[in-house]
C-alpha cells in the first residue's frame, strides 16, 4: 500500500483507497452478504457493469483489501475474499448504516434476517 499522498490527512488517504461509488459496495457485499464470485457481485442492486466490477476486485487486490483464489476446473474463475485489512472496515461500514437509516429518509437493511448479515 505505499504510495504517494496527495495530502497526510487520514480521510483524504483513505478516500483515496476506497472512495469512488463502487469500492465500499463491493466491500459490503463481501462482507454481509457473503459474496465471492463474480457474477454474484453483478446481482447487487446497484448495478455495476462488468468492467467496472473487474477494476475494483483487481484494484481492491493491489490494495491488499481483497484476495483471490482459482476455484473450480477453469483457471479464470476466481473467488474473492477480504483480507485482515479489508475486514478491518467492518466498524466503518456499519457506522455508515447507522447513519444513513437515521439521516436519510427511506433507507433500510436487507429484508433478509439482519443478524445473517452481522449489519445490526
Amino acid at each position: 500500500m505505499s504510495q504517494s499522498h496527495r495530502s497526510p490527512c487520514p480521510i483524504a488517504c483513505s478516500l483515496d483507497l476506497v472512495g469512488d461509488r463502487w469500492t465500499l459496495l463491493v466491500i459490503r457485499d463481501m462482507m454481509f452478504f457473503g459474496k465471492q464470485r463474480f457474477e454474484e457481485f453483478l446481482d447487487s442492486p446497484e448495478g455495476i457493469s462488468t468492467n467496472i466490477l473487474a477494476n475494483r476486485l483487481k484494484s481492491l487486490e493491489e490494495m491488499g483489501l481483497v484476495e483471490k483464489q482459482p476455484y473450480g476446473s477453469h483457471s479464470r474463475r476466481m473467488n474473492y475474499q477480504l483480507t485482515e485489512l479489508g475486514a478491518s472496515l467492518r466498524p466503518v461500514l456499519k457506522s455508515m448504516v447507522v447513519w444513513g437509516l437515521r439521516n436519510i429518509p427511506d433507507t433500510k437493511t436487507p429484508e433478509r434476517n439482519q443478524s445473517e448479515t452481522g449489519i445490526d
